[in-house]
């Protein structure tokens, strides 16, 4: 009798136990969310320094394809990303009024500089504007490095050389077109003691491994920039889905939400700080301008 108490006691015990185990419950696995971007937000470190603070709030997994902004519009377009976070805003514009994007949200800003050697050959450390910097180098046939990747610094780089009134041709030998990411044409340019336009966030990054480039205009920070049309707005826009309530495109709206919140809009804020005296990047969201009250190049539309 004792036996058998013994046992009729264990087994219920096992019971208990194998109800309990179902109770539990199990996480639910990270939803993977596809974000192609611009390497500027790559090379700079800024998702790296951002994007687990999503991930563990929010049960995702991020898989980022940095490449030049047109390269991310293009994945975009093809449906292998379901957010962009890209620097071309007129390529933005088009790729949510063509039905790709569902809207476009302003999220930050830095500016573009024009980088060179500390001799400046074509002088353009005077110039009064990008463009004149520009054409200086073209009448001085000094070495320019261009991205030549359709991304949104080239992009700018080419309306420049437009304002300017000129159009330099890759078969030029002062003018060398690499089809690289920023920080690639960044080192190129520094072998090769030419000129170069970058953002100013990629370059403040790497500029203790380019101790021959210096910037020339653009001044030391985005206060000193005496050109506005040497801004570089970024702007975030989920990937039209073919379903909107799939968990793909609910995560994309989060990712969204939480991109251009108050409390992300500081991190963007404060990154860089410590280490270069400036941010790399300047919040520039709704929310985040409404909460500011900020008077600001980045606030307005």
């Amino acid at each position: 009798m004792r036996r058998g108490s013994t046992s009729v006691v264990f087994l219920l015990a096992l019971f208990e136990l194998s109800l309990g185990s179902c109770d539990r419950v199990v996480p639910a696995a990270p939803q993977l969310l596809r974000l192609a971007t611009t390497t500027s937000t790559h090379d700079s470190g800024l998702l790296d320094a951002i994007l687990p603070v999503f991930q563990d709030s929010h049960n995702a997994e991020v898989d980022v394809v940095a490449v030049g902004s047109g390269q991310a519009i293009e994945i975009g377009k093809s449906g292998d990303a379901d957010v962009l976070l890209v620097h071309s805003r007129k390529a933005e514009d088009a790729f949510v009024a063509d039905g790709y994007g569902v809207e476009r949200f302003p999220v930050m800003f830095n500016d573009f500089i024009l980088v060179g050697p500390h001799s400046d050959p074509a002088g353009i450390a005077s110039a009064p504007s990008g463009a004149e910097a520009l054409q200086r180098i073209y009448d001085s046939q000094s070495t320019f490095v261009s991205r030549g990747d359709d991304s949104g610094t080239h992009t700018k780089e080419l309306a420049l050389w437009e304002a300017a009134g000129l159009a330099p041709d890759a078969s030029d030998a002062w003018y060398q077109s690499v089809g690289q990411g920023m920080g690639e044409t960044l080192q190129f340019a520094h072998e090769q003691q030419g000129y170069t336009m970058s953002d100013r966030g990629t370059y403040l990054s790497m500029d203790e491994s380019l101790p021959d480039l210096v910037v020339l205009f653009g001044g030391r920070t985005i206060a000193e920039n005496l050109d506005p049309a040497m801004l570089n707005p970024y702007g975030v826009i989920q990937v039209t889905p073919d379903d909107r309530q799939s968990p793909a495109a609910l995560k994309a709206e989060e990712f969204i939400a939480w991109l251009t919140s108050v409390e992300t809009q500081d991190l963007i804020q404060e990154y860089g700080v410590d280490k270069y005296g400036q941010p790399l990047f300047y919040p520039s969201s709704t929310v985040w301008c409404e909460a500011n009250g900020a008077d600001s190049p980045g606030c307005s539309p």
